[in-house]
């Protein structure tokens, strides 16, 4: 069954302020790899432990690399919901927990 994906609080309002092209690349990313087994680790994609980010989320929070971007997401696997917390440029040099 597909997640249902929300972007919420600064997420909708980070995404909307980035060029187009970067919009339609992270929306491609979003829709490829969170809309079915959104808690499945991969090469893009990561559970992140141990971290108190800035932003509002439900524990687990996952992250979904995205060429220079980081998409912050946490899932309700009873609800079959993917919620889009976060939607951050990585420039070279900064960590992740930089970004969070």
């Amino acid at each position: 069954m597909a997640y249902q994906i929300r972007l919420l609080g600064t997420a909708h309002g980070e995404f909307k302020g980035l060029r187009v092209y970067d919009q339609r690349r992270i929306g491609d990313e979003i829709e490829r790899n969170l809309r079915h087994e959104p808690t499945v680790t991969s090469r893009n994609r990561k559970c992140l432990q141990g971290w108190t980010p800035s932003f509002e989320y439900e524990p687990p929070l996952w992250e979904l690399r995205v060429g220079d971007f980081r998409v912050f997401y946490d899932v309700d696997g009873e609800a079959q919901i993917v919620s889009v917390r976060a939607v951050r440029r990585k420039e070279q040099g900064q960590t992740t927990e930089d970004l969070t």
